[in-house]
């Protein structure tokens, strides 16, 4: 995993740099004309002469220096009137605020890099590497979101998932309302709506994900209706028998929905948040607008307990060129494509895990 080196803030345009400068917000949720939008890259304020990073970095937010002299990272919907907000639109460090970029062109060839190759399908998919951060992140203790769209449960790419849960694999699964529908109708009723392990529609099958709705609402959450045996395999069940945290997010279109799901759109986002702050990795996978709502909440890189920072990996799966690239050019640099569907992307990198797991002492 590639590593981001720190400026070198003893350099003389650092060293007689101003402080960067506060206003007050005027209102809740406003921000002062003028103020800092942060984006995804590892950002430094100064203050009280001192070079800082603020804590829970993302793009399209404000830089907020609370009460206490914490530096943080904070929505403008989050910001309260009279919070100090860092002013000013220059990122070379010369209003008090420096975005460090320089590291991006930078790295040998021939790792796994991040912005240095154009999306495309033709581009071969190093799943030993993959597999290699996967299983580096489960032995550091580290915190793996996981993005997923129903395609990956029609697909039948449900069981790898189940695996990848089920043996330390995701910290965090971040899905919306259908992900889970068919996934507990896969269970209660082999089918996702409707259509059978086969690929062939069933006599009925149209309300079966409705039934499912159904039984899940009866028991009164998704938790319940584990404990209750009516969902008794699958993504879903794994998350809840392994204590694997999920947030399901609403949409104008969804059935039901289930009880888990969170229909308002900026508690959503919260919740999603929540596990966003904690990551040290993310894939995602067959979903445009999940991939790019975590993206935005994402930092491009990882601060390590010892100040130290790296690269956050990102990886986009998607059987289209389209997706992977919107993602980027809705400023998620950090992420890497891979072109391809969900079934054969789960299957091959879970045998490649596996592998990479056998061969350890």
């Amino acid at each position: 995993m590639s590593t981001i080196p720190h400026p070198d803030f003893t350099a003389e345009r650092f060293a007689r740099a101003p402080d960067a400068r506060f206003e007050p917000a005027p209102a809740d949720g406003v921000l002062p004309e003028g103020f800092f939008t942060t984006t995804n890259l590892p950002t430094y304020v100064r203050v009280g002469g001192r070079w800082r990073m603020p804590r829970e970095p993302r793009m399209d937010s404000a830089l907020v220096l609370g009460a206490d002299g914490e530096l943080w990272t904070r929505e403008g919907r989050r910001v309260r009137q009279g919070d100090r907000v860092a002013m000013g639109h220059a990122e070379d460090g010369s209003q008090g605020v420096y975005v460090h970029a320089s590291w991006l062109a930078g790295g040998a060839q021939g790792e796994f890099k991040f912005m240095t190759s154009e999306v495309s399908r033709e581009k071969p998919i190093d799943y030993a590497h993959l597999a290699r951060l996967l299983v580096e992140e489960r032995r550091r203790g580290g915190y793996p979101v996981w993005v997923t769209g129903p395609a990956l449960v029609h697909s039948r790419a449900r069981m790898d998932m189940t695996w990848f849960i089920a043996n330390g694999f995701v910290g965090a699964l971040l899905a919306g309302n259908a992900v889970a529908v068919h996934d507990i109708e896969a269970s209660i009723f082999g089918t996702t709506l409707g259509m059978s392990g086969s690929g062939e529609a069933t006599s009925g099958g149209h309300g079966l994900h409705m039934r499912a709705i159904n039984q899940v609402r009866a028991a009164g959450s998704i938790a319940r209706a584990v404990e209750q045996g009516v969902i008794k395999d699958g993504i879903m069940h794994a998350c809840v028998a392994h204590r694997v945290p999920f947030v399901l997010t609403g949409s104008i279109r969804d059935d039901g929905p289930l009880p888990d799901v969170v229909t308002d759109n900026l508690a959503a986002q919260d919740a999603m948040r929540r596990h966003t702050v904690k990551a040290t990795l993310a894939v995602m996978i067959a979903t445009a607008l999940h991939a790019i709502a975590t993206g935005n909440m994402l930092p491009a890189f990882v601060t390590e307990p010892d100040g130290s920072l790296r690269e956050l990996a990102t990886i986009c799966v998607d059987s289209s060129e389209f997706v992977v690239s919107k993602l980027k050019d809705r400023g998620t640099h950090q992420a890497f494509g891979v072109v391809t569907n969900a079934q054969d992307f789960l299957h091959i990198l879970r045998l490649f895990v596996e592998r990479q797991l056998a061969a350890q002492p």
